[in-house]
């Protein structure tokens, strides 16, 4: 395991007057981007004596902030409100601002384009508004998720442009963000943190800022290190949730329970880690890291088929649950064209709010094309709007008697908490479950289809 060294001397005055400011929580931060990653950091950072300055083009975000009306579940509201209260966070639209903090971190969103190449052009736009007001004695972050290279290939030339120099008049690391939205053990402090600086002086800058609210701090050699790090936790997800989502489909031909032989696998006390099949997957992270990675390796004459292929199958999986919606109502001697199709859940994973490269909004898509009669019921998601490749805006309907009667088929794609399966599958006439949502409702299991 790497150590951080200190290697700031006396005459690195710069470096050790901003040193000292982060251990004596002094230095103001500022936050550019403030969603599930820069809002929770934000607050965590305040709440230990720093001055927090949030920074977003989203005016009613900013507003929010400032009102402290918490929009981020992995915030508590009442820490919003105190953190506001006390002064020590705030929101602004004015990057003019950014001249103020000792410390800027960047948490801006990293999507692909519609050719499934990296979109960093958050990270680049971010990168030139600090340029315009970089001054000696800054240190600058960045959290969001990217390919190997892009903060000394990308940001740092931005950066110099100004004519400062990176580890002597300012200081550049990359610490990519672990957030795992609705995760009630691991939060924003608890949540072990990488990070890699430009020079060393950097990386002891740096590892000193993240100790002040984190309780593991893991520094590694160099941003890149950091940046692949982060891509490969999520690129490793990825296939190991390709795998069983592959055996999922294999199982279905054999006629073969997957769910009884994952959780069989599972009780093995080593050698197995416990990946379970569903839709396809969602988030910010799993559906798009690898392809960044998979870009990046083509400058290397590298080709990523392993990785390639994990990408295919998850695609291929939520097309998989269509047909396997199709074959049940089949059953039922109904066609899906006209059929009356209630889905559950349309987040990503249970008990969240987030919608964000959410397998349901594609699969919902895939069978409006074919003719169903689409409603949604999730409690945490009052409204779809278009996004993702779908087209649709919707309102999620109440989850009454009435409307799981009058539903030719139920489909469930996010397994929250708060439903009642046992009710859902009384009331239906059909249910396509494929979360394992069911597997503790005794009655009435002639109704339900897994995939």
């Amino acid at each position: 395991m790497m150590t951080v060294k200190n290697v700031i001397t006396s005459e690195d005055v710069i470096a050790k007057t901003l040193k000292e400011k982060i251990l004596k929580h002094e230095a103001r931060i500022g936050v550019i981007g403030l969603g599930y990653v820069g809002l929770p950091l934000a607050v965590e950072k305040s709440k230990v004596g720093f001055s927090v300055v949030g920074f977003d083009i989203n005016s009613a975000r900013v507003n929010r902030v400032n009102a402290a009306d918490n929009y981020i579940g992995d915030v508590k509201d009442q820490d919003l409100k105190d953190m506001v209260g006390n002064g020590l966070l705030s929101a602004t639209t004015d990057f003019s601002r950014l001249a103020e903090c000792d410390v800027v971190i960047i948490c801006v969103p990293t999507p692909l384009t519609i050719t499934r190449d990296p979109d960093i052009s958050y990270i680049e736009a971010s990168s030139q508004q600090i340029a315009q007001y970089l001054r000696p004695g800054q240190l600058i972050t960045l959290e969001s998720t990217t390919y190997p290279g892009t903060t000394e290939e990308v940001i740092l030339p931005l950066l110099e442009k100004s004519g400062l120099k990176v580890g002597k008049d300012f200081f550049l690391a990359f610490s990519p963000e672990r957030v795992d939205p609705g995760n009630k053990r691991f939060s924003t402090k608890n949540t072990s943190k990488v990070v890699g600086g430009m020079t060393p002086v950097c990386l002891e800058i740096a590892y000193a800022l993240y100790m002040q609210t984190i309780t593991n701090v893991v520094p590694v050699s160099s941003p890149a290190a950091a940046e692949l790090t982060k891509v490969f936790e999520n690129t490793y997800r990825a296939v190991n949730i390709a795998m069983v989502n592959e055996l999922m489909m294999l199982c279905d031909r054999m006629g073969i329970d997957i769910w009884e032989v994952v959780e069989a696998a599972g009780t093995k006390p080593f050698g197995i880690q416990t990946f379970y099949p569903g839709p396809g997957v969602g988030g910010h992270c799993i559906p798009i890291d690898p392809f960044y990675l998979t870009w990046k390796a083509r400058e290397y004459d590298f080709h990523t088929r392993f990785i390639e292929l994990a990408g295919e199958i998850n695609v291929e999986v939520s097309y998989y649950v269509v047909n396997r919606l199709i074959r049940a109502l089949n059953d039922e001697n109904k066609s899906l064209k006209d059929a009356k199709i209630l889905v559950l859940g349309v987040a990503y994973k249970k008990d969240i709010d987030d919608v964000r490269e959410s397998p349901a909004l594609k699969i919902m898509e895939l069978l409006r094309k074919q003719g169903a009669n689409i409603t949604y019921h999730d409690p945490y998601i009052s409204v779809i709007e278009p996004h993702g490749g779908s087209t649709m805006h919707m309102e999620s309907v109440p989850l009454t008697d009435e409307v799981l009667t009058e539903a030719d088929g139920v489909l469930i794609l996010t397994d929250h908490s708060t439903i009642d399966y046992a009710r859902v599958v009384e009331k239906a006439k059909l249910v396509v479950d494929t979360r394992n949502a069911t597997k503790d409702v005794l009655e009435n299991r002639d109704r339900i289809a897994k995939i």
